[in-house]
């Protein structure tokens, strides 16, 4: 099969997804507004009180780089929900049998979660401006951090497209999607790793999560990155690899298994 049908039947599985989004939108409009009132909830909540761990100054500019890493946590739950959903009521079953691009299949669900995930973090950075989010990078820092951000949404969408292959009902789906939606809370998203506790310090400096929100919180504010530029990319094409892998592998598999 030629690039031009795979790129085609692609482009057809990404029109079903979002059909099947207008069926449930619930789900997807949890998805897109979910990060947006976790950032309103620790501004105006947590904020005054948080302050003065991350050395004073401005918590939203502190906090928007967690927000936007757990915002593409969260787009990655509905992605492996909708599989699965395809897979146990024996959708994908039925594409096996197709003449289409086997690979098309996933895609299509990747590509959907990724327009998905991109608006949903551009309502974040808007409604971040408004309540006083003031960055200071350029446009090519801007262009930097969007690329990290595809980076580490390709890494997620794609894990959880294994995941909602593998697991045997949605809820087990949404189960395996938690701890990209939670891993976050224990990282550097809302305090600094030193201000934690020894053990959980380290368990927070160490985790792939951290890497990736002190390099956004590096190139959007101007705090130093270091080396986790670095780290951030090595996690997400890691990600990426194995969530690819293990997805095509569970599609493959025999489905009377």
């Amino acid at each position: 099969m030629t690039a031009a049908h795979t790129l085609s039947d692609s482009m057809t599985m990404l029109r079903r997804d979002f059909r099947h989004a207008q069926r449930y939108p619930v789900m997807a409009v949890s998805g897109v507004l979910m990060p947006v009132f976790m950032m309103l909830l620790f501004v105006y909540v947590f904020g005054s009180a948080i302050v003065t761990t991350v050395g004073g100054g401005s918590y939203v500019d502190y906090l928007v780089p967690g927000i936007l890493v757990m915002g593409v946590g969260a787009g990655s739950a509905a992605t492996a929900v909708n599989v699965n959903v395809d897979m146990t009521e024996g959708v994908i079953t039925r594409f096996r049998t197709m003449a289409i691009a086997r690979v098309s299949v996933l895609t299509g669900q990747v590509l959907g979660s990724v327009i998905r995930t991109v608006v949903s973090l551009a309502l974040v950075v808007g409604v971040a401006l408004l309540i006083g989010f003031r960055p200071r990078a350029s446009f090519g820092e801007w262009l930097l951090a969007a690329a990290v951000l595809l980076m580490l949404t390709l890494a997620l969408t794609w894990l959880a497209v294994a995941g909602g292959l593998a697991a045997k009902k949605p809820e087990g789906a949404n189960g395996f999607s938690l701890p990209f939606q939670f891993l976050p809370f224990i990282s550097s998203a809302f305090i600094p790793t030193d201000s934690m506790a020894p053990g959980l310090a380290w368990f927070a400096e160490h985790q792939p999560f951290t890497p990736v929100i002190d390099t956004l919180r590096g190139v959007l504010t101007g705090t130093p990155v270091g080396n986790s530029a670095w780290f951030a990319v090595g996690w997400c094409l890691l990600g990426t690899l194995v969530g690819y892998a293990l997805a095509r592998k569970l599609y493959n598999r025999d489905p009377t298994r």
